[in-house]
């Protein structure tokens, strides 16, 4: 899981095309003679997608091997992440809900009058990008989700151990005092149904 660029950028009616305000990327897995190109695309892709992103509405465009996930706020400004399929897309969507609040905050309304591409100065880009490498680190409700699932494989784990212990189950199931006759009974005939069916 890897975010590859971030994006804020100014769009509206009055604009022929959307104006980037500030951006960050991380290269590192690409050969240096391909980063300008790759860098290039992720903005192509950023004013592409945020021109056709209606505001107030957020949206997820797959390409390749890479998603582009864009937000449009009702006032203009747009936020755009470009990660690899596997990332989540509702940790995208809070990066960039908290990274265009900070952004007004720092910044003001004066992007509003921003025309240069690439001229709005905002440092805190680039520890968004850094910080949301890890999803499951940068949000609580993956990191939640992350460890139940392991907890689960745990378990699994744990189960097979004791059997593979030579603690059979169905010795566990004779000598339980939990479980009645009948429910023994029916494990029983469960297992031997069970058994005479087997299909390789």
């Amino acid at each position: 899981m890897k975010v590859v660029g971030i994006a804020i950028l100014r769009t509206g009616a009055d604009l022929p095309d959307p104006i980037s305000l500030t951006s960050a990327s991380d290269l590192s897995s690409y050969g240096f003679f391909q980063r300008q190109g790759v860098k290039e695309m992720l903005t192509f892709f950023s004013k592409t997608f945020s021109k056709r992103t209606p505001p107030g509405q957020r949206q997820s465009i797959t390409h390749e091997s890479y998603v582009v996930h864009c937000y449009t706020r009702s006032d203009g400004l747009a936020g755009t992440v470009t990660t690899d399929e596997e990332y989540p897309c509702r940790v995208a969507f809070v990066l960039l809900t908290q990274m265009l609040d900070e952004f007004t905050t720092t910044v003001g309304n004066s992007w509003k009058t921003v025309v240069q591409a690439d001229s709005v100065a905002f440092p805190p880009i680039e520890e968004y990008l850094a910080k949301y490498q890890d999803p499951a680190a940068a949000d609580k409700v993956t990191k939640i989700q992350q460890d139940l699932d392991e907890t689960t494989q745990i378990l699994h784990k744990t189960i097979d151990n004791v059997l593979e212990r030579g603690v059979k189950l169905d010795n566990l199931v004779e000598r339980s005092d939990d479980l009645s006759k009948q429910s023994k009974m029916f494990y029983k005939q469960a297992k031997k149904t069970n058994s005479c069916c087997v299909i390789s």
